[in-house]
């Protein structure tokens, strides 16, 4: 098996090399690019988790433009969410599906993105470990071979989680293992414990793991945030195409967050490659109508501006990041409406549990921090 560096250098280049292709055909017919911070799986290639990957799996975005002339591309990237920034950054793409650390990064660095939906929130971080193994909680973790993956939304997450039990990085040997390398280390024991999400309930279902730490309060500040963002360039060159994506993403989300649509939720998930089970235990106690929210409310925006202060606090960014100024809810708000949805979803307030007094699309009051510098960095 190849290293963790190669693998990655390989993906990105496989990927790049896609990418320069849509690039030359884009110069005959109107394209429309799509990353997705994931390896994705399956035949054809999707991913699980989210709205926008009901989208994928139902061509709702390609129906949506049927017969426009705009052909709509998705490519999916093992690098995750620092991959995709690279390619934002040199316009290979023009939407993005990614977590919220790559996202604040992205934007320290001066990438000049719109954030327009959220895209599956509240998602679990896990931490597995071999089968019978001696570590059974995060304190066991000290000294040990961990693997997390390193610039994504786990990964700070990761140092939140460890937090609480007076641990940090420096007290573990970390390894950066990508979603896939981390399977396959943590099967055949080459690492004492690894970060990760649902993926890590196929290895336990199959008795290679064991899951010791799965957030069983289901508190919303040890979660992940993804969302949809678009380049700042695009959206202003393309407003009618955005909101497109939108309304697509919405009807998406509507449907994904009907409870009486789960089994087929959780069917079109499956065909990425995580079985059905998986999601059953990562939705354990939780809400498909909670977590497919696509509301900018008062709860993401303290996510974000939560991750990017803990970023620039263990400098992972060089500047301060503001959400102040990079949410953009016309096109949600406009969608919401015309679709009769305004009070279909419950805004929540910056602690994830208190419900806000309206269900809008809007952030409420803006939070107070500096705001970014868009200088190359």
């Amino acid at each position: 098996m190849p290293t963790p560096i190669l693998a990655s250098r390989r993906g990105r280049l496989g990927t790049l090399a896609l990418l320069a292709l849509a690039l030359a055909s884009g110069a005959q017919a109107d394209v429309l690019r799509i990353g997705v911070a994931s390896a994705g799986g399956g035949d054809p290639v999707t991913f699980g988790g989210s709205s926008l990957s009901i989208a994928r799996n139902q061509q709702v975005l390609e129906k949506a433009f049927e017969g426009s002339g705009t052909e709509v591309q998705w490519f999916f990237f093992k690098g995750a969410g620092p991959a995709v920034n690279e390619a934002l950054s040199n316009q290979q793409i023009d939407f993005a599906y990614e977590g919220d650390l790559p996202s604040v990064v992205g934007r320290a660095n001066g990438l000049d993105t719109r954030l327009l939906a959220a895209i599956g929130t509240r998602s679990n971080v896990y931490v597995a470990v071999p089968k019978g193994s001696d570590i059974h909680s995060l304190k066991d973790l000290q000294g040990r071979k961990v693997a997390i993956f390193r610039g994504t939304n786990g990964h700070l997450l990761a140092i939140k989680v460890l937090a609480t039990q007076g641990l940090t990085e420096r007290d573990l040997k970390v390894i950066n293992l990508d979603t896939g390398s981390t399977q396959a280390a943590l099967a055949a024991r080459g690492v004492d414990a690894g970060f990760g999400g649902y993926e890590l309930f196929k290895l336990r279902d199959q008795s290679l793991v064991d899951i010791i730490y799965d957030n069983s309060e289901n508190d919303p500040v040890y979660t992940r945030q993804t969302a949809l963002v678009v380049r700042s360039s695009y959206e202003q060159a393309h407003p009618e195409q955005v909101q497109k994506v939108v309304n697509a993403v919405v009807d998406a989300a509507r449907w994904a967050s009907d409870s009486a649509n789960q089994p087929a939720v959780f069917a079109e998930w499956a065909k990425s490659g995580a079985p059905v089970a998986s999601w059953e235990a990562d939705y354990q106690g939780q809400s498909l109508k909670v977590r497919q929210s696509p509301l900018l409310d008062g709860f993401l925006q303290a996510r974000y501006q939560g991750v990017a202060d803990q970023a620039y606090e263990q400098k992972l960014i060089r500047r301060p990041v503001t959400v102040q100024g990079w949410f953009e809810p016309r096109y949600l708000n406009t969608a919401l409406q015309a679709k009769g949805l305004q009070g279909f979803w419950t805004g929540y307030g910056p602690d994830g549990k208190q419900a806000e007094a309206a269900a809008t699309a809007s952030a409420p009051a803006p939070f107070k921090a500096v705001e970014v510098n868009h200088e190359p960095g």
